[in-house]
């Protein structure tokens, strides 16, 4: 800060001060919301990396805490417990379909292609690894607390798809015949289980598998053309 600025600091009215000081406490709230959110990512990535390699029933709540650096204390600042880690799988999915209706709705990408991306962003995550995939699908089927979190964000993410297939309805590129919420559960069904049967093979990948299971799907949503005419 140079000498005018100092003084016109100085000399301003009492109401500015307060609302620098307001403005540089929300700036310290921001901070440590944003140390907080990405100690919590660390967190998960890191039990993600050990489970990979070891399994799920090998990893404890330790071995993650070193992993990610942190005091044992602070990861139960975060999560309720070592299931509950993987409930974070369930926010990062959701998320990238918030940008899949984002680009939908706010770009000139066919919906084809927005669906087609989302697809393949979604087997990101469990397609680290068959044993990783496993590890989720044991979780979510055994912690009923981490169920409750799957479920309310794939009432989220089923209702988000919903309005892509609107406007890929609106387009003329899917079948306007088609209820919309049921398209949508059945690309979630598609997706959830194509990875389990891609857990049980382990090969070809989950990208490959994925990729069949999508043409399919859009095949059977696809507008035809007496549709359009």
């Amino acid at each position: 800060m140079n000498k005018s600025q100092q003084f016109r600091t100085a000399c301003a009215p009492r109401s500015s001060s307060a609302a620098g000081f307001h403005q540089r406490t929300a700036a310290a709230v921001s901070r440590r919301q944003r140390r907080a959110a990405e100690t919590r990512v660390r967190l998960f990535r890191s039990a993600l990396k050990l489970i990979a390699g070891r399994g799920f029933a090998n990893v404890t709540v330790e071995d993650i805490t070193e992993a990610a650096d942190v005091g044992k204390g602070t990861f139960f600042n975060y999560f309720a417990s070592k299931d509950h880690v993987l409930g974070v799988m369930a926010e990062i999915q959701v998320a990238k379909v918030r940008e899949a209706a984002s680009l939908a709705t706010k770009t000139k990408r066919s919906i084809y292609s927005v669906l087609h991306r989302l697809v393949r962003r979604l087997a990101e995550e469990p397609g680290r690894s068959p044993r990783l995939a496993r590890a989720f699908l044991a979780s979510f089927l055994a912690s009923e607390s981490v169920r409750e979190i799957l479920k309310r964000h794939m009432r989220e993410g089923r209702m988000t798809i919903a309005q892509v297939i609107a406007a890929g309805q609106r387009r003329g590129e899917i079948d306007p015949r088609l209820n919309k919420e049921r398209v949508a559960r059945q690309l979630l069904q598609m997706v959830m289980g194509t990875v389990l049967i891609w857990t049980l093979h382990e090969k070809p990948s989950l990208k490959a598998w994925m990729e069949q299971s999508f043409q399919h799907y859009w095949r059977s949503i696809a507008a035809r053309e007496e549709d359009e005419k």
